[in-house]
């Protein structure tokens, strides 16, 4: 199984998930560098499009899914409480779907947006890591913003996140990690593995590689979002308005305090 990051627009990542035959992509918010990946696959001999996921209802994510249609050998799958480009089927947290041979169990990861879904497998049936779909709730270093749910929503929604198996692969939408490291430095300066981390990821992106996909693992020990339990992340969100030590109240410190950050 190939898991290949197409990218698109300034930032984005558009997964693509292949056995040599059949494809399923994610979050396709432009349709031209799915069709070209499709195409110049296997040496021109192409793949067959057979699934599309879509995490949630922004244009970035969704804004292809239409002109994919004409090709699709199979369904459109994402959020129940989300306005999408239909038909699809509807999911909810504690589904699963099965595409490629490969079973999916849907979280509910609500705080970027209100209705906002995830997708985690547990085995790819080829010795791979687990992996894991999550939209613009988790990035590495760093989590979406909060345009429809609370701080309580993105804190639990991180937590479910962060109680996948250590190996998942993180497979986010947004080439955001350089950014996000910098504010992470800010929160955490004495955090040894997020230096050795931003010396990797900047290595990458002078390759013009992507720095994605990171690991749960990798997360949990990095990402200020999924560490609001650790003393020196508190003290920080307390110096910036956090009223107390509890996660949903750093969560939402931090938050804020990333939206004005340069």
């Amino acid at each position: 199984m190939k898991l290949l990051a197409l990218p698109a627009f300034t930032d984005n990542y558009v997964w693509m998930l292949h056995d040599d035959h059949q494809a399923v992509v994610v979050d396709p918010g432009d349709a031209a560098p799915v069709a070209k990946a499709l195409d110049e696959a296997l040496d021109g001999q192409g793949l067959a499009l057979v699934g599309i996921l879509v995490t949630h209802h922004h244009p970035d994510h969704v804004g292809g899914v239409d002109a994919l249609r004409a090709r699709l050998q199979g369904p459109v799958w994402g959020p129940a409480h989300e306005t999408i480009p239909q038909p699809t089927v509807p999911l909810n947290g504690g589904d699963s779907i099965e595409v490629l041979g490969i079973r999916f169990n849907v979280i509910d990861v609500p705080g970027h947006t209100a209705g906002h879904i995830a997708y985690h497998a547990a085995s790819t049936g080829d010795g791979e890591p687990p992996l894991l779909f999550c939209g613009d709730t988790l990035f590495s270093g760093g989590c979406g913003r909060l345009f429809e749910g609370t701080p309580a929503q993105m804190h639990r929604s991180l937590s479910l996140l962060a109680a996948l198996p250590g190996d998942s692969r993180v497979c986010c939408a947004h080439e955001y990690t350089e950014s996000n490291l910098k504010f992470a430095h800010a929160v955490e300066p004495g955090n040894a593995e997020l230096a050795r981390y931003t010396a990797a990821c900047r290595a990458l992106r002078a390759e013009g590689r992507p720095t994605l996909p990171s690991t749960i693992a990798q997360e949990r020990a990095i990402n200020p979002f999924m560490r609001c339990d650790a003393p020196a992340v508190i003290a920080a969100a307390r110096r910036h308005g956090a009223a107390d030590g509890g996660g949903p109240a750093v969560l939402g410190a931090l938050r804020e305090w990333k939206n004005q950050f340069r």
